[in-house]
């Protein structure tokens, strides 16, 4: 039994690289903070500590990890919240698209970043013909909601106008 207590820090060792492994298929930051606790642990099992005092330094230090670490690392990542606005279907939101089928308040067809998508007006009785700019203001489900886009916008998929002589 005197190399199971000499070999202590070791299984905290292991339990550390099995939370690594999980963390690295969740992402979440839970496990890896768990892992730096087991990793604590074995530093208390590599200098003598009783396993009892190894099992409440883990859950204590995980907790303190878990409670105050990941909020900051989470922060510092930008892993908590909505993300870059630019990515998924958010990223739509404000492009121009152009009008391939009628859209009215109901329902149409749009090319958004040379993709097809389900659309609808955005106001009731508004109605665009095919060929027209519209401007995406939200997504809703798997439909774009769309406004008249100003005269400005060009379509984000057609090629560039040519030159005026």
């Amino acid at each position: 039994m005197e190399w199971l207590r000499d070999s202590q820090w070791l299984w905290w060792v292991g339990a550390a690289l099995a939370f690594g492994i999980v963390e690295m298929n969740t992402l979440d930051l839970i496990f890896l903070m768990l892992a730096l606790g087991a990793l604590v642990a074995a530093i208390a099992a590599g200098a003598g500590i009783p396993l009892i005092l190894q099992v409440l330094l883990f859950g204590l230090s995980a907790g303190l990890f878990v409670f105050a670490l990941r909020p900051v690392a989470l922060k510092y990542l930008r892993l908590e919240g909505k993300g870059d606005p630019t990515l998924g279907i958010e990223g739509n939101i404000g492009l121009t698209a152009t009008v391939v089928e009628e859209v009215t308040d109901r329902s149409g067809l749009i090319k958004l970043r040379g993709e097809n998508w389900t659309s609808r007006a955005e106001l009731e009785g508004t109605h665009y013909a095919p060929g027209e700019l519209v401007t995406v203001v939200k997504i809703d489900g798997a439909t774009a909601v769309v406004t008249a886009a100003p005269p400005e916008d060009k379509p984000f998929d057609a090629p560039p106008a040519p030159p005026h002589d």
